[in-house]
């Protein structure tokens, strides 16, 4: 498919990096997109949960094809990846649109409550894009707001209280923003730049009691406390004098470790509600 998108006159010219244009660079979105997707669709599924999933997964899509028409704009003239740019946004929209106009058709009207609430954090990221600071602090914590938010849409489309529904949602904040925070000051520590141990611990110690008070009024399993207190254990230790030294490579896999781990802890404490 993306090579069918490749201009004619490839072949005299520098072939397009089409993978770069489709899809996001950072590893680390991905994570971020399918953790509450498939830990929801585990616990809450329902007819609408792959219309759900349709629409929030091209929406994730459609971010890279903007940011290199953003990017287009800013330099003030068309650049190569412009025309590839428009025909991947053109086919994620009408996967958007299709979705989307599936949920409406079989969700309740209130699953679309927290989509309501995360649109203007799901703008923040575009914002910054068109600046040019994609990576900056602001847009990856409101992307992870926005993005996590779909647990609760398939949660209340699978028939959950707004108050469960939301508490799921909050589970998965109280997983990524602390990690985004964790990731950031780690790396800094690998590259022997300043950093900060204080934000990160505190954000997941923040994590570990808001997650204790949703259990104690069983709005959660308390097994999700062990879980944050094992984020916390990670951020603590991996911040501090005693950390081992790892590549950035090695920080990415052991986050797609901790995120399958809260996964299957949010599916298994659910189902068997431990």
């Amino acid at each position: 498919m993306l090579d069918s998108l490749k201009p004619e006159n490839s072949a005299a010219s520098r072939p397009l990096r089409l993978r770069g244009i489709a899809l996001p660079n950072e590893h680390g979105a991905w994570g971020m997109l399918f953790e509450p997707l498939v830990a929801a669709a585990a616990v809450a599924f329902s007819i609408s949960t792959l219309l759900v999933a349709l629409a929030v997964i091209a929406a994730f899509l459609m971010r890279q094809p903007l940011k290199v028409l953003l990017v287009s704009r800013r330099a003030g003239r068309t650049m190569p990846q412009a025309n590839a740019a428009s025909k991947f946004l053109f086919y994620y929209s009408a996967a958007f649109a299709i979705g989307a106009a599936g949920t409406l058709a079989f969700a309740p009207m209130i699953s679309l409550l927290p989509l309501i609430v995360a649109a203007p954090l799901a703008a923040v990221p575009i914002y910054f894009d068109a600046m040019g600071k994609s990576r900056s602090l602001a847009p990856e914590l409101a992307g992870a707001v926005a993005i996590t938010s779909s647990a609760a849409v398939i949660a209340l489309a699978g028939g959950w209280p707004l108050a469960a529904a939301i508490s799921l949602w909050a589970i998965l904040v109280c997983r990524w923003i602390p990690s985004i925070l964790y990731v950031r000051n780690r790396l800094l520590l690998e590259k022997g730049k300043p950093f900060s141990a204080v934000v990160p611990v505190t954000a997941s110690a923040a994590g570990v009691i808001f997650t204790v008070i949703l259990a104690y009024y069983s709005l959660c399993p308390h097994l999700l406390v062990l879980i944050m207190a094992i984020l916390f254990a990670r951020a603590a230790i991996g911040l501090s004098r005693y950390s081992k030294r790892r590549k950035a490579m090695q920080i990415g896999v052991l986050e797609v470790v901790f995120g399958a781990v809260t996964v299957a802890a949010i599916i298994l404490g659910y189902r068997l509600w431990i």
